[in-house]
């Protein structure tokens, strides 16, 4: 399984948005495709739908051998027993998840400005994400931050970066250019008609940056 730093794409589940397929096919076609690691992400599941998607996606993942994020519900990570488990600002402390998963669980947070990664890098999560970068309908979480301000926490903390919010094929190479060590889909992979073909095209369109930026140095 990879560690976290080695992370490049990180899906994310929505069940609103990808066009009547289950989770579990999605979530299959992302793996197929490359993604490095997979969230499960439902906002409007009863606890109990919750818990039964996440034990049948727990299964495709570990079979796979690829990380398993759940959102938020850290009860229910816990209970599938998930690799980790994804914050928001709103939710337990990374200490208390930390507590209630193991030391060896994976914790990452989710922040909007540059104030609230500083702040979320002394918590010492395993990643932050940052955004929304760009405008999107998936997460009410205010206006664009845009691409700068990774650059700007990429020059204050050293925990790996996901960046989230509104990436498409035609701006993800300019969040690579900004720092972000890994870009999270969710609308742009969930929709896509031909997921495992869509992950890969972005996968082609980081590793495009990645080699022009080797060629420079």
């Amino acid at each position: 399984m990879k560690r976290v730093e080695e992370w490049k794409l990180y899906v994310i589940t929505d069940r609103c948005l990808s066009k009547g397929r289950t989770n579990e096919e999605v979530v299959c076609e992302a793996i197929s495709g490359g993604a490095d690691v997979i969230q499960f992400r439902d906002k409007e599941a009863s606890t109990a739908e919750f818990y039964r998607e996440a034990v049948i996606l727990r299964k495709v993942t570990k079979a796979s051998d690829v990380p398993f994020i759940i959102n938020d519900r850290i009860d229910v990570a816990r209970a599938v027993e998930a690799d980790g488990v994804h914050l928001g600002q709103d939710d337990l402390p990374v200490s208390v998840a930390r507590d209630i998963l193991g030391p060896n669980k994976i914790v990452g947070i989710s922040t909007h400005s540059l104030e609230q990664a500083l702040i979320a890098s002394l918590k010492r999560p395993d990643y932050i994400s940052i955004g929304p970068i760009y405008s999107t309908k998936t997460k009410k979480t205010g206006p664009p931050v845009g691409v700068d301000v990774i650059r700007q926490i990429k020059e204050n903390i050293s925990i790996p970066i996901v960046a989230i919010g509104g990436i498409t094929l035609e701006t993800v190479s300019a969040v690579s250019q900004s720092g972000a060590d890994c870009i999270a889909l969710i609308s742009s992979v969930v929709s896509a008609d031909d997921i495992a073909g869509t992950v890969r095209k972005f996968e082609a369109k980081r590793k495009t940056f990645s080699t022009d930026e080797e060629a420079k140095m």
